[in-house]
C-alpha cells in the first residue's frame, strides 16, 4: 500500500511503498521539486547535501524560462523587459520564476498499485519581468518503477506571452564513469560568454555520451523523445511528450551526480528564439515527463 503524508510545518510531502521499494519527498515551497526518490529500491533522486537548492535548482519545473536569458532582458512586441538577474555571478536571469514559489496540494490518491499528488501555483502577483498572470499545475504519479510528471500551464492573463519549460533532476550513478548517456542528436548548441546560447551547431550525428572522466554543461537538441542512462546498477529512460526538444547535462561539483534535463528551449530563448514558444490567452500547455526504470 501506498502512503502519502504532508507536514504542515515543513511543507514537505513524502509517498511510501515499503513493500514495492518506493519513496519520494516533495518541497512545496520549493516549486514543488521532487528532492528524493528511490523506485524498486534504487535511489534515482537524493540530498545533494551539502551543495544547496538555492546553487542547484535540483528537480525545479523551469517555467516560464529553462536556463539563461542574458541580462534577464528580453524583447517581446516590441517592449523591453527586465527579469531580475538571480544569478549575480554571470548578471543572468536563471530558471525561471516558480522554482521557489509554494505550491499547494489540491489533490491525492494511494492504493496498492501506486499514488499520485496535484499541485498548482497561481502567478497572479506578477513580476515587471513577466506581467502574465498564469496558473501552473503538477501531478507526479508514482509506481514501482516509474514517474509521470505532468505538467499544465494555463495563461490567465489576456494576451499571448512567450515561454519554455523543462524539469531540471540530478541522478544518482553507482559509479558515472561506468555510466552511458544514449540519445540521438545532429545538432549541440553553441554557448559563449556567461553560457549564453547562440546557436545550434551541425555535428556528426551521435547515439550515445560515455560519461567517463567528463565534465559536461552541455546542450544538444534531441531527434527522437527518449533519453537513456545506463548505471551499473539500473538503466533508466526519460522520456517527453514533447518533439523537437532539447536534453540539458551537467555534472555538478558532487562525485557520481549528474543533472539530465529535458527541456523545450535552450539558454537566451527569449532572445535567440532557439525553442521558444507561445501561450495565447486562456489557452493550456500540457508536457509529460515519463521516467522508466529497469534493474541490472
Amino acid at each position: 500500500m501506498y502512503i502519502i503524508t504532508q507536514n504542515d510545518q515543513t511543507n514537505i510531502v513524502e509517498i511510501k511503498s515499503a513493500s514495492q521499494g518506493v519513496y519520494a519527498k516533495v518541497c512545496l515551497n520549493d516549486g514543488g521539486s521532487l528532492q528524493e526518490l528511490t523506485l524498486d529500491n534504487v535511489p534515482l533522486i537524493v540530498d545533494l547535501a551539502p551543495l544547496t537548492y538555492d546553487t542547484t535548482y535540483a528537480s525545479a519545473i523551469l517555467f516560464p524560462f529553462a536556463n539563461r536569458i542574458k541580462d534577464g532582458q528580453y524583447l517581446f512586441n516590441d517592449q523591453q523587459f527586465q527579469l531580475d538577474p538571480n544569478h549575480k555571478e554571470e548578471n543572468n536571469a536563471l530558471h525561471g520564476l516558480v522554482y521557489k514559489k509554494t505550491f499547494l496540494v489540491t489533490h491525492q490518491s494511494a492504493d496498492k498499485q501506486g499514488a499520485e499528488l496535484i499541485m498548482e501555483y497561481d502567478y497572479q502577483e506578477v513580476e515587471d519581468g513577466f506581467p502574465f498572470p498564469f496558473l501552473i499545475r503538477l501531478k507526479y504519479t508514482f509506481t514501482q518503477t516509474g514517474l509521470d510528471i505532468d505538467v499544465s500551464v494555463v495563461n490567465t492573463s489576456d494576451t499571448t506571452f512567450p515561454f519554455t519549460i523543462g524539469w531540471h533532476p540530478y541522478f544518482l550513478s553507482e559509479n558515472l564513469n561506468n555510466s552511458i548517456l544514449k540519445f540521438e542528436s545532429e545538432h549541440k548548441l553553441n554557448i559563449g560568454h556567461r553560457n549564453i546560447g547562440l546557436d545550434l551547431e551541425p555535428i556528426s550525428p551521435i547515439d550515445s555520451v560515455v560519461l567517463k572522466n567528463k565534465n559536461l554543461d552541455d546542450c544538444w537538441q534531441l531527434k527522437g523523445t527518449d533519453v537513456g542512462f545506463e548505471t551499473p546498477n539500473y538503466k533508466l529512460i526519460l522520456s517527453s511528450s514533447q518533439a523537437n526538444s532539447f536534453l540539458q547535462v551537467y555534472t555538478p561539483p558532487k562525485e557520481h551526480m549528474i543533472a539530465i534535463e529535458p527541456t523545450t528551449g535552450v539558454s537566451n530563448s527569449f532572445n535567440n528564439n532557439i525553442g521558444l514558444k507561445f501561450l495565447k490567452s486562456k489557452e493550456t500547455f500540457d508536457i509529460t515527463w515519463t521516467l522508466k526504470i529497469h534493474t541490472n
